[in-house]
């Protein structure tokens, strides 16, 4: 349209400035065909115009989608890489908050039976035992939360057999909520707070191949139960723990009669447990020394099932310090009064069972071997005395006290690896069925 308005302007004033020549007919005619012609060309060029700008809209389009299209692919990846690292950050926390530790023990017992006169048999020990293997297993939910365990494995194998020497046990398993910075609630099965080798019994963290026989018979490490309760610290030095658990299960007949050792179900299915209480009081405001004691009480020791309740308490004192020159001291003190209920046939005194005690002092010695050598070395000798059934059967079974010297030696080539060498003196102030003299030899770790 706007063309053939220009077409005509210009004929128009071509007109105009050839007006003094007037054209005939056929110039007239001829001027209208070239101006139609041109026309028609402009007319051709601007749809080539058009159709060109069609085209270059149409590209400008399908451009603007296909960038549409390649930002909703950025962002559909970014999206992904976003998720892939929050799920790497959170497996990574996952395992940074996740811990797995253990020990293990190698022993050889080589002990002589002293007592074959008493029952007439000799009970020697030669032996070669992978006693435990203990896996660790922790975890940090939060900064207030976390959870601890240990599964063990005793002597090596476990099969079917009812005298398999094995046994699988899980030894702790627990969780701990911080109440405050200082303060903080338990739960679960955890080891009864009394003693020295109950709480921490790695081998490189005592001397001697064999736990002592005090905490073993008398405490009895390793004592665990299901429990609830706080611990903490209450300044200047002073912690304290005070847990509610289940209790002991003690036999009252047989060859294990009245002896708390046999008392422990391990929390395993374990049936007609009264509850029991500990509390202990722990001093550690100078370095290198700890002084505790420990009070625990029990309802019932022979469990529910037999209609008697006769209670029990254990007393427990130790200290345990080692000075910087490398000079050490152990010395523990523990005491068990156990009640009668003659009006169901449980009395303890007539096996001389109604107050069970036992103590015993180390004292060691431990400093860094020279250059050329690897570790330390710490010697010890240590003293026990403690009251143990006889071992003897029917009328003759009774608590007996026996007396044990160690004297040995633990070298540490690294602070978590030890290997053990220890002598051992036993005699007893009655008749009993073992008197084990000899040496034992051990290695352990942890980690």
């Amino acid at each position: 349209m706007n063309c053939r308005f220009y077409a005509l302007v210009a004929m128009v004033v071509g007109s105009s400035v050839h007006a003094a020549e007037t054209p005939n007919l056929d110039e007239m005619w001829r001027l209208l065909q070239a101006q139609q012609q041109k026309i028609q060309a402009l007319e051709t060029d601007l749809r080539a115009a058009q159709a060109e700008l069609g085209l270059a809209q149409a590209t400008l389009t399908d451009t603007r989608q296909q960038i549409a299209h390649t930002d909703a692919k950025i962002e559909a990846t970014a999206d992904e890489l976003e998720a892939s690292k929050s799920q790497s950050a959170s497996a990574s926390g996952w395992a940074d908050r996740t811990q797995v530790g253990g020990y293990a023990e190698l022993h050889y017992n080589n002990l002589d039976d002293d007592a074959v006169i008493a029952d007439g048999t000799a009970n020697d020990l030669d032996q070669v035992d992978f006693h435990r293997f203990v896996i660790m297993l922790s975890h940090q939910f939060n900064d207030r939360i976390r959870f601890a365990s240990e599964l063990e494995v005793e002597h090596a194998v476990l099969e079917s057999a009812d005298d398999s020497p094995g046994e699988v046990a899980l030894e702790q398993a627990w969780v701990e909520l911080d109440l405050s910075s200082k303060h903080h609630l338990k739960a679960g099965l955890d080891l009864v707070p009394i003693g020295i080798i109950n709480g921490t019994h790695e081998p490189p963290t005592f001397y001697g191949v064999e736990r002592n026989p005090v905490e073993l018979e008398i405490i009895p490490t390793t004592w665990s139960e299901a429990a609830a309760g706080i611990h903490g610290e209450i300044g200047a030095g002073f912690s304290y723990d005070a847990f509610v658990h289940t209790g002991l299960n003690v036999p009252t007949t047989g060859g294990s009669a009245f002896r708390p050792r046999s008392g422990r179900q391990h929390v395993a299915e374990a049936e007609d447990q009264a509850a029991a209480i500990t509390a202990r009081l722990k001093y550690t405001g100078i370095p290198g020394l700890e002084l505790a004691s420990s009070l625990h009480y029990e309802n019932d020791y022979t469990g529910s099932a037999d209609g008697a309740d006769p209670s029990a308490y254990l007393a427990e004192v130790h200290g345990d310090w080692r000075h910087a020159n490398g000079i050490g001291l152990r010395a523990l003190y523990a005491h068990w009064h156990l009640e009668s209920d003659r009006a169901h046939g449980i009395d303890p005194e007539l096996v001389g069972a109604d107050n069970l005690g036992g103590w015993y002092l180390e004292p060691s010695y431990r400093f860094p071997l020279p250059e050329m050598a690897l570790g330390e070395l710490g010697m010890f000798a240590r003293y026990s005395q403690w009251e143990q059934r006889n071992g003897l059967d029917g009328p003759t079974y009774r608590f007996a006290t026996f007396d044990r010297t160690n004297v040995g030696f633990n070298y540490w080539p690294h602070p978590r690896l030890v290997f053990k060498f220890d002598a051992q003196w036993e005699s007893a102030d009655a008749a009993v069925a073992t008197e084990l003299d000899g040496f034992n030899l051990g290695v352990g770790l942890q980690f």
